[in-house]
């Protein structure tokens, strides 16, 4: 599945993009996971968000890129998501080497980070990321810490 790549700084979001982002997100790790967690957590004015749409105009994979000192003193890329309908199609690692490419382009030479849920470990690691530090619990859900220099 081939989707469209849009990036939006918080000002350019429509309200119906922020609206499909933030149904994503909530389907994904509050429905899906049932984990109640605060999704809204004052970060994403502060981001850049990178939307997969399908042809048919839905929202199929989601991340966001928070800046170095907004969460983390990395660049960092969190709610990595990809719609249920969609999974298996190697849509994950599409979506995360397009926000790879991001920060790169805008911040060349650091490195990225992510809080992975520790099941996803070994895909992350595919993309070059490496484990620094212990598991952790976050929201009920078995995290570590992942850094890419």
């Amino acid at each position: 599945m081939k989707l469209d790549w849009q990036w939006h700084s918080w000002q350019s979001l429509t309200p119906d993009a922020l609206y499909a982002l933030l149904r994503l997100r909530s389907a994904i790790f509050v429905v899906e996971q049932d984990c109640v967690f605060p999704d809204m957590d004052g970060r994403d004015p502060a981001c850049e968000h990178l939307c997969g749409w399908n042809g048919a105009r839905e929202l199929t994979a989601y991340l966001r890129l928070v800046p170095p000192g907004v969460r983390t003193p990395e660049v960092s890329l969190g709610r990595v998501v990809v719609a249920q309908a969609a999974r298996g199609l190697g849509l994950g690692r599409a979506v995360m080497r397009e926000g790879l490419k991001r920060c790169a382009t805008q911040y060349p030479g650091r490195p990225v980070k992510v809080s992975a849920q520790q099941h996803l470990e070994r895909f992350y690691g595919s993309l070059g990321f490496t484990r620094v530090g212990e598991m952790y619990m976050e929201d009920g859900i078995a995290h570590v810490d992942m850094l890419r220099a």
